[in-house]
């Protein structure tokens, strides 16, 4: 593989500055490398090539003349197609939407312009956004770069799978249950979701805009290398009049975190469900290279835990408005959503199978208040718990049951996911952390949790472990 395609974004910025390689060059390298991995993984939905080109040529002009130049300058990127990017596609997946193109940046794909970045198109998700396949009417499926067979996640499905498949240094992603951990994890890189008000939401579609909607969701990157996660989130955090919920100064300083002591707790599962051997042993290897650093490691188990789909859906319900959904799909009623669920896209229907289900059964919690308060109240109780347990220290936790699975098998672990979605819930910040592949060759992988306000020390963790050689991203076979 052209070396190009191994290096993290702050080695690539460094050498386009130095002049070492121009942008062009680097620039050209990924596009070509997206034109040899996209008929198969299908990630990339629509490109601007063209425009990314005339870009690194000017990125290179401006190294030629001199001066200051901006963190990520001339280094290509790829965006989630629900991420408003100018004269590219918006339609969240929605085939009602088609046709539909953003007229100007979300706040955090400027934020990455302005320091320098280049975006070479935008990549596939799920239906709206709501579920772990990145399959939809208006693009396909996009499958995974260490098996074709194998889903690359959801709902930034083809964010994973184009950095994992080594065609983007990094990506941008949003997470309301582990859509930005699980397409990491499936696709062996590193991701990071934010806490609750650490980076702007503005600019998405769909977006919940209450605040309990904005809470849930984090916007974050996704990058072949652990240590473009400092820079990446330097530049996408911070407030803006767009969101609410974001304050002054949400993110602390990775460099400033000792792993000399650091409480370490190790979760081998959520006492649900089940984990896979070779999961449950490359965590104990991410704990064990914690531990040669001079954390103190010890295992933990969470009770409540167990419940992690009802306390996640009831934070949903409480953020979404009765038939939300539906009326994303422009399905205001169930009666209209129903002849759906027998015509799926699978059969030249217009929404996909799990977009249909959730449109049908999205206000049953609501029908019982009393589960919704006891739910509520064991959610607060979980978070107070593990906010004094993990201190100022991490949480290792599985991030799904099983490396990526085959296509529609997650069907048959339908609440697997919420080993990433519990997090969103409690508003914790989390690193998804690859380990190295497994004995068929597909990803393995951790999840480094925090408590609130402790981005920079999941990340800080994150870091040590690809520098100590634990974490790493392994590029997929040709």
């Amino acid at each position: 593989m052209d070396p190009l395609l191994l290096a993290s974004a702050t080695e690539l910025a460094r050498a386009i500055r130095t002049g070492e390689v121009r942008s062009r060059t680097v620039v050209d390298a990924h596009i070509a490398r997206i034109q040899a991995v996209n008929p198969r993984i299908n990630a990339v939905v629509a490109d601007r090539f063209d425009a990314a080109r005339a870009e690194a040529d000017a990125a290179d002009a401006a190294v030629a003349a001199g001066g200051e130049l901006p963190p990520l300058h001339g280094v290509p990127c790829t965006v989630k197609e629900a991420f408003a990017v100018t004269g590219m596609p918006w339609t969240g997946g929605l085939l009602a939407r088609k046709g539909t193109v953003a007229d100007e940046d979300a706040v955090t794909v400027t934020r990455l312009r302005d320091a320098g970045a280049i975006v070479l198109g935008v990549t596939n998700l799920s239906e709206l956004c709501m579920w772990m396949e990145s399959d939809n009417p208006v693009y396909g499926r996009t499958s995974n770069p260490y098996d074709a067979g194998r889903t690359a996640g959801g709902s930034s499905g083809g964010e994973g799978a184009i950095v994992g498949a080594g065609a983007s240094p990094f990506g941008l992603g949003a997470d309301v249950g582990g859509s930005i951990r699980m397409p990491a994890f499936f696709n062996g890189v590193f991701g990071h979701k934010p806490g609750s008000g650490v980076v702007p939401n503005a600019g998405q579609f769909p977006v919940n805009t209450s605040e309990a909607g904005l809470r849930l969701l984090g916007t974050g990157p996704i990058a072949r290398r652990g240590e473009d996660l400092p820079l990446l989130m330097r530049l996408l955090a911070g407030p803006t009049d767009d969101d609410p919920i974001v304050g002054p100064d949400p993110l602390g300083d990775p460099e400033a975190v000792t792993l000399s002591g650091m409480r370490v707790l190790v979760v081998p599962d959520n006492g649900f469900t089940p984990v896979d051997p070779a999961l449950t042993e490359a965590q104990d290897r991410a704990a064990r290279g914690l531990a040669e650093l001079g954390a103190e490691v010890s295992t933990a188990r969470f009770p409540l835990l167990k419940r992690s789909f009802d306390l996640w859906s009831t934070a949903m319900g409480e953020a979404e408005g009765p038939g939300a959904f539906r009326t994303l799909m422009r399905r205001p009623s169930r009666l209209g959503l129903l002849p759906h669920l027998f015509r799926p896209t699978e059969l030249g229907g217009v929404h996909t199978l799990p977009a249909t289900i959730l449109g049908l059964v999205e206000d049953v919690g609501s029908a019982f208040p009393s589960r919704t308060a006891r739910f509520t109240a064991m959610r607060h109780a979980l978070r107070e718990e593990l906010v004094d347990a993990i201190g100022d220290g991490v949480l290792l936790y599985p991030p799904y049951p099983v490396p990526a699975p085959r296509h529609r098998e997650p069907w048959l672990r339908p609440l697997s996911w919420v080993y990433t979605a519990i997090f969103n819930a409690l508003g914790f910040p989390v690193t998804q952390v690859p380990l190295g592949l497994d004995a068929q060759g597909l990803p393995l992988g951790v999840q480094i949790v925090g408590a609130p306000g402790n981005d920079h020390v999941t990340i800080a963790a994150a870091v040590a472990l690809e520098q100590a050689g634990v974490a790493r991203w392994v590029p997929p076979p040709a």
